[in-house]
């Protein structure tokens, strides 16, 4: 993220585009859009003041998630209540609107269906998964990244996503099976 000031008491920030990452990342965690939403926003309020001290090649997006993270577990233990189990709503983006002229409607149809799949199948595992996958891929974290968001080895990131991969395996495996295009 960088910010560049415009001599009149301006600061134009240039790194929003983490911004969907984050909210991709706090809503894992949360499970509400609200909470979410006031996650990254305390993510930004936090990390503002601290741009000026970031060095020129920074990791900018994994600084971004580790804040995001910390502040998700300080309103943990501050509650300690642990996160809501709240069902949220996966709506259409504009993504999933996107027609591929190579597909036809029954390639759509699958596609579609495989992908709400993956999405239910995600939000039925534990957070520690929940979050693993979504770095991984979803925003393309390395395993590095990864560790230094989590804080933790990255032999236990990589364990951690082989685990929470074969757990979506089991989930999906039953489900994707019907989805196979008839002969």
């Amino acid at each position: 993220m960088s910010w560049k000031y415009d001599g009149a008491g301006q600061a134009d920030a240039t790194g929003v585009e983490y911004l969907d990452g984050l909210y991709s990342y706090a809503l894992v965690l949360t499970r509400n859009h609200a909470e979410a939403e006031d996650l990254v926003q305390e993510t930004y309020v936090r990390a503002i003041p601290a741009m000026g001290r970031l060095r020129a090649g920074s990791n900018t997006k994994g600084w971004l998630f580790t804040i995001l993270r910390n502040v998700w577990l300080n309103q943990l233990r501050k509650h300690r209540n642990g996160p809501q189990m709240i069902e949220i709503e996966v709506g259409d983006g504009v993504a999933n609107n996107i027609v591929e002229p190579s597909k036809d409607s029954h390639d759509l149809y699958v596609s579609k269906l495989e992908a709400e799949q993956v999405r239910a199948a995600i939000q039925e595992l534990p957070v520690d998964f929940r979050e693993i996958i979504l770095l991984r891929e979803y925003e393309d974290l390395s395993y590095q990244e990864i560790a230094s968001v989590l804080q933790c080895p990255v032999g236990t990131v990589m364990s951690r996503l082989g685990r929470a991969r074969a757990k979506l395996r089991v989930l999906l495996s039953p489900t994707l099976k019907g989805f196979a295009r008839p002969k």
